[in-house]
């Protein structure tokens, strides 16, 4: 247990540092990973994510009490606390500041399937408050925005991603961005065509496998400064 406990918090600090270098993820961002017992993995609030290292992941209960680490989570700890209440099947959940989808969220327009990748992130709803989610009763609100989806915006704010594990999630945020990015400048030379409901649901299919996702973690991994 000690030995995948250690992996995950390794990965954690991997795949923050990525989204960070990637702009995914800024100076407020934060990557979590769900334990047994009700416990979770996540980096703490005052952890440079610049700089990240295993001794800014704490491990926190879903009422955010530190049980190990010497640092308290972040304020905005209730996303991941109440995701996991809500989601059985979500083993990871990170909160991005990301660039270009947080554009679409500020502007109200969507972010759409116009890329086969934006296929595996599903109907994306957006958290109509423009706050920090920083009371159980805000991230019960965002869990149940967040729904049955992978992806939920948050309105001038940024992004959620939530997966079975963190090389999922990882991939959902990744994705989001390159999305909303092409779908930016597209739309700058004319009308953008959206993929249609049967081949998001084929692409879709086909996109979600473990050796796909884990290509574009180990694109991003061999990146990393």
């Amino acid at each position: 247990m000690e030995t995948d406990t250690a992996k995950l918090k390794q990965m954690l600090v991997d795949a923050i540092t990525m989204m960070e270098r990637a702009g995914i993820i800024d100076f407020n961002g934060h990557f979590s990973a769900r334990l047994p017992g009700d416990r979770m993995l996540i980096n703490s609030g005052r952890s440079v994510r610049s700089a990240l290292t295993v001794d800014d992941i704490v491990t926190i209960d879903l009422d955010g009490n530190l049980i190990e680490g010497d640092a308290v989570p972040p304020m905005e700890f209730h996303i991941h606390a109440q995701t996991y209440r809500r989601r059985p099947d979500v083993n990871a959940v990170v909160h991005t500041h990301p660039y270009w989808s947080t554009l679409f969220s500020m502007a109200g327009q969507p972010v759409l399937p116009v890329i086969m990748q934006a296929a595996v992130l599903g109907p994306i709803p957006v958290f109509p408050k423009t706050a920090s989610i920083n009371t159980r009763p805000l991230g019960e609100e965002l869990a149940e925005c967040l729904g049955d989806s992978r992806v939920v915006m948050l309105k001038s704010h940024g992004a959620v991603a939530a997966g079975g594990n963190i090389v999922e999630t990882f991939v959902l945020g990744v994705y989001l961005e390159e999305t909303a990015q092409k779908q930016y400048m597209a739309s700058r030379l004319g009308t953008v065509t959206v993929l249609d409901a049967e081949q998001v649901d084929t692409i879709s299919r086909n996109l979600w496998k473990p050796h796909l996702l884990r290509k574009v973690w180990d694109y991003h991994y061999g990146k990393r400064g």
